[in-house]
């Protein structure tokens, strides 16, 4: 069984593994229902008790399928979130798009307003049917999504749609809200117009990158916000490394660049000296810092579930940590994981 830690000031207790369910929006590839259905089920077998999707994931897919595999479990058996921020609308023909293939047959157009997230909300229950949703985030507001546009949105957001969820906290329709984003920087801004219980951040605080640690965990830390750490494996390059033939490594949703690809060598390096898979080091890491909860990596099959928990489970010697800290590829004073 995998440890629970609790979301900022709620009774909600997450395990230290939680499974990210884009995967089952048919992310990158189509997946069959039935293949769906058992990776949520051995997830269950194992103890996983977050599960994290969104509208936009399949443009409604994810939450079925995530819906349809959790039913017939007790409800105080999981924790379940989704996103708001998008509406989707009816089209007649779905198209491959975003990366998801075989979509649902609609359209997601962004709306962060007070309407827009009570709308998407309500369309979220139905889609999951079931009885609840337990953490809210707003999905990838920020400038770096929206560039220019992202003054415009941010005070929609903030003016409407934050009011919106905290009126759905506060009518116990769920228990947490948060942002669902790819940036820090947008969670920092927003936490100067109300109290968010947590952030969904992706990737932006793994082996390859912490800058993050500079002000934003400790902002978290003192005002009791806690983080999901979403893409733990930087797109996937922290979990396939660099020296597979035929493997073209990704980081932040695109082909590595050199630097970038010289790094995990070199992380790599230091994995084999002390027998440590690299994504059991990039799953373990962010959870040394007291203000993560959970890492959520996007879970798509039954035996990747199986593997994902077995290296969440691997035992990383004190000196693996201390070898990355020597070659500078993690400050001296970082947060890492005990041995114990």
């Amino acid at each position: 069984m995998f440890k629970k830690r609790q979301i900022g000031n709620t009774n909600l207790k997450v395990t230290e593994l939680g499974f990210g369910a884009a995967t089952l929006g048919n992310l990158y590839h189509v997946m069959p229902d039935e293949d769906a259905q058992q990776s949520i089920a051995k997830a269950m077998e194992l103890g996983l008790n977050q599960f994290d999707t969104a509208p936009f994931y399949g443009f409604g897919l994810s939450e079925r399928r995530v819906g349809n595999a959790l039913r017939g479990y007790d409800s105080n058996d999981y924790i379940i979130s989704t996103k708001v921020g998008r509406i989707l609308e009816p089209c007649a023909k779905a198209e491959d798009k975003y990366g998801f293939c075989s979509p649902m047959p609609f359209e997601p157009k962004y709306d962060y307003s007070y309407d827009g997230v009570m709308r998407s909300f309500e369309h979220s229950i139905q889609r999951l049917g079931l009885s609840k949703i337990d953490i809210l985030y707003m999905h990838d507001i920020g400038r770096v999504t929206h560039g220019d546009d992202h003054d415009r949105l941010f005070k929609i957001a903030m003016q409407g749609g934050y009011k919106a969820m905290d009126e759905l906290r506060s009518q116990g329709l769920v228990s947490a809200i948060g942002l669902g984003v790819n940036e820090y920087e947008v969670c920092e801004q927003a936490m100067d117009h109300g109290y968010f219980d947590c952030f969904l951040l992706a990737g932006r605080y793994t082996l390859l990158e912490q800058k993050a640690i500079e002000s934003f965990l400790p902002r978290c830390l003192k005002e009791n916000s806690s983080i999901v750490l979403g893409g733990p494996y930087n797109s996937g390059i922290l979990a396939t490394g660099v020296k597979r033939e035929g493997v073209i490594p990704h980081y932040n949703y695109a082909p590595a660049n050199e630097d970038i690809i010289n790094t995990v060598r070199r992380i790599e390096d230091i994995c084999q000296e002390h027998n440590v898979p690299l994504a059991a080091a990039a799953l373990q890491f962010p959870l040394a810092h007291p203000s993560v909860v959970s890492v959520i990596p996007g879970l798509s099959s039954a035996s990747r579930v199986e593997t994902t928990a077995l290296q969440m489970q691997h035992v990383i010697p004190s000196e693996f940590w201390s070898a990355l800290k020597n070659a500078g590829l993690l400050a001296a004073d970082i947060p890492v994981p005990s041995a114990t």
